[in-house]
């Protein structure tokens, strides 16, 4: 057991995403608990791609491949996490506010969150503030994550932030914001809980507001 998970371990550092897939099916024919899986050793590993990539051992492109890697792990895992009633770490709605289509830094950050065990709904991009409102209504949330990368559209951010408040929703939720033009300044001016540099950053950040251990 112990060889075939570090081969999932290793699949997914290296970005291997059929030799994760294969290692996932593996443990789990052998016996192996969904939730371990999972926690022991998949979320680890994307931790590792993280620690990688901040140190500079790792680039975006390698960072890319690790996340398909666990996404691919994970929609085998997934069903089996769902029969066995495992918890996720959080529930996250995530998007591209309001009048930016640009959604590479999203994605990965949403395939990061996912590897650290957190749910995800993608709201995708252009996404009105009305949306975020209306997913956080639908209850089940603990984090929104706004992604922006033209200058045009941060106030948009910051609408979303309001309306949020207007609904009575607020306090419900941890709002974290990133993309190029957006510092810790700006995430502190429009009413946001923090911001993340990377997609790394935002993982941490996303424990820190729920309060998981990192």
């Amino acid at each position: 057991m112990k060889d075939v998970l570090d081969a999932l371990k290793k699949a997914i550092e290296e970005g291997q995403a059929k030799d994760a897939a294969r290692a996932v099916q593996a443990a789990l024919d052998a016996g192996a608990e969904p939730g371990a899986i999972l926690r022991d050793v998949m979320v680890p590993a994307m931790d590792e791609v993280g620690r990688r990539y901040e140190c500079g051992d790792y680039f975006l492109p390698e960072m890319l491949i690790s996340a398909r890697a666990m996404k691919e792990a994970l929609a085998l895992l997934r069903p089996r996490l769902v029969a066995t009633d495992v918890k996720p770490a959080g529930t996250v709605v995530a998007g591209t506010v309001k009048g930016d289509l640009h959604d590479i830094g999203k994605n990965l950050v949403c395939m990061l969150l996912e590897g650290a065990g957190f749910e995800v709904r993608d709201l995708g991009v252009d996404v009105a503030p009305e949306k975020f409102v209306d997913a956080v209504r639908g209850g089940g949330v603990n984090l929104v994550a706004l992604s922006a990368l033209l200058t045009t559209t941060l106030p948009n951010m910051k609408v979303t932030i309001e309306q949020l408040k207007a609904a009575g929703l607020r306090d419900r939720v941890g709002v974290m914001v990133g993309g190029a033009p957006v510092n810790d300044r700006l995430a502190t001016e429009i009413g946001a809980d923090g911001y993340a540099e990377d997609a790394a950053g935002a993982v941490a950040l996303a424990r820190r507001l729920v309060g998981v251990p990192a």
